[in-house]
């Protein structure tokens, strides 16, 4: 397939999990993916995958912890390529097992600087790029946990209801610059990321997500998917 043949695709948190099947599923249609995520080993690793089922990509390696980072990076995007019609924020983080007050502060602010500003900041440094060109795809990859509460894991789910929200916000900001933006929102998926089990038959893949998100690029014109809730045919 080609369907997004020439396109520049930027996959955050693409060195594992739904960030590599998404980065994998976007090179297999023809998009030329800009992997970022900080282990640059991990995206070498699955640059050279896409790049040997005949696909593109290029890697950087960042803290999108770090806003001068992502401005750099989006300099460098501006710079090379001048455009991009795909962004994908799917780089997450969590803390699990612990009630809201004794979560340290200092896993409070990864938790949203990685879940919800960073997701901000790649928009705000990207998103002119798309106005520009009078189109373009954002999805943020968020989470059922961002539409009900999860008991020690407030910080979690409090990063992911603001994610929802943000992106509901900037879809209305932004449509009428041709510019979908959408939430994926899925449940358990078979990933090293959160609670882990030894039986992980009954998950989400990452691959599913990748499909989901292969359809949110490939949307006909008149048409506008604002979010996809995922869930596991059974539970375990």
């Amino acid at each position: 397939m080609a369907e997004l043949d020439g396109e520049i695709a930027v996959v955050t948190g693409a060195g594992r999990g739904i960030g590599e099947a998404v980065s994998k599923r976007l090179g297999r249609m023809g998009a030329r993916v800009l992997l970022v995520a900080r282990n640059a080993s991990r995206l070498d690793e699955v640059r050279r995958q896409i790049e040997d089922e005949g696909g593109r990509a290029e890697t950087h390696a960042l803290d999108l912890l770090q806003p001068a980072a992502i401005e750099a990076f989006a300099e460098s995007l501006r710079d090379r390529h001048g455009r991009c019609g795909i962004l994908v924020n799917n780089a997450g983080v969590g803390s699990f097992g612990t009630p809201l007050h004794e979560t340290p502060l200092e896993d409070w602010e990864t938790i949203i600087g990685t879940n919800l500003r960073a997701p901000y900041l790649m928009i705000r440094s990207i998103a002119p790029l798309m106005i520009a060109a009078g189109r373009g795809h954002i999805i943020n990859i968020s989470s059922l946990a961002g539409h009900n509460p999860l008991k020690n894991g407030a910080a979690y789910s409090a990063s992911k209801w603001g994610l929802n929200g943000l992106t509901y916000s900037v879809a209305e900001e932004l449509r009428e610059h041709g510019i979908r933006v959408s939430t994926v929102a899925p449940g358990s998926v078979n990933t090293d990321f959160g609670r882990g089990g030894k039986d992980a038959s009954w998950k989400i893949q990452p691959e599913d997500v990748a499909n989901i998100v292969a359809m949110l690029v490939t949307q006909s014109p008149q048409s506008f998917v604002s979010e996809v809730l995922v869930r596991p045919a059974r539970k375990p």
